[in-house]
């Protein structure tokens, strides 16, 4: 990503800077680190495995003295809290990343269910990844990934990224979105959370009862769904984020 006036937009949709340290994923050559040093972030820690990247991105921490650490890890094996501890430049952490679409989903899902360690979170994902992270309920793209994120934080769609925008261009379009924490600090059980919506969304054209029934509690799967004033005929991608979280904690109340 090398389009100046993006990577630019991209930093200030994170937010003031000048009191974090920024944890950026993927940051290849270092086009959107450039532009978060340049907004005035405290400290980047940049996570990079591929050792093609690690050149250029030591002669952008030469040109900002102890303002960019690099850290070559696996981001999906690393231990962010830990990172703050290490190289934080005080302030809170937040997360800016253009990141790499294999490991994008599963990256937000770390981070999501972990203890919180960020502030913010300014994301870019391939476009369809970025839809169904904000779908309401009852649209084509709801699913699992939306009710995980909506109840664990407050995500909105930023910025849309042609595939011009990138060298070489993609084959899909991609975009931003930005994750402030959930005003209610999270699901407390957003372990069950996970294992109810796998259920629910792994055979989401089925009624809720039969979807259900494999992880339903000693009770049964109508008696929980009515505990929980659900319809057993309805189906998934009606139900909202806050109806899992309830499921979830009867389940985990069984």
């Amino acid at each position: 990503l090398f389009d100046l006036n993006l990577t630019a937009k991209i930093a200030r949709i994170a937010g003031p800077l000048n009191d974090c340290t920024v944890i950026e994923v993927g940051p290849g050559p270092g086009g959107l680190t450039r532009a978060l040093l340049a907004a005035g972030a405290a400290r980047v820690v940049a996570i990079e495995k591929d050792q093609r990247f690690l050149g250029a991105l030591r002669d952008i921490a030469d040109a900002a003295p102890g303002r960019l650490e690099i850290v070559e890890a696996d981001a999906l094996k690393t231990d962010e809290p830990d990172l703050l501890k290490r190289f934080g430049a005080g302030g809170p952490g937040v997360v800016v990343s253009n990141l790499p679409y294999n490991v994008g989903t599963p990256l937000l899902i770390k981070w999501l269910t972990a203890a919180r360690w960020w502030r913010s979170m300014t994301l870019m994902f391939q476009k369809e990844v970025a839809e169904r992270i904000v779908a309401e309920p009852r649209m084509s793209a709801y699913g699992r990934l939306s009710v995980i994120a909506q109840l664990q934080a407050a995500p909105h769609l930023a910025l849309e990224a042609p595939a011009r925008a990138f060298t070489p261009p993609p084959k899909v379009d991609s975009a931003v979105v930005h994750f402030d924490p959930h005003p209610t600090g999270g699901c407390a059980d957003i372990g069950e959370v996970e294992r109810v919506t796998a259920a629910a969304f792994g055979q989401r054209r089925k009624m809720l009862r039969a979807s259900l029934k494999a992880v339903a509690p000693a009770r049964g799967v109508e008696a929980w769904l009515m505990e929980a004033s659900i319809d057993p005929q309805a189906r998934p991608e009606t139900l909202p984020p806050e109806a899992f979280a309830e499921l979830a904690e009867l389940r985990a109340e069984r």
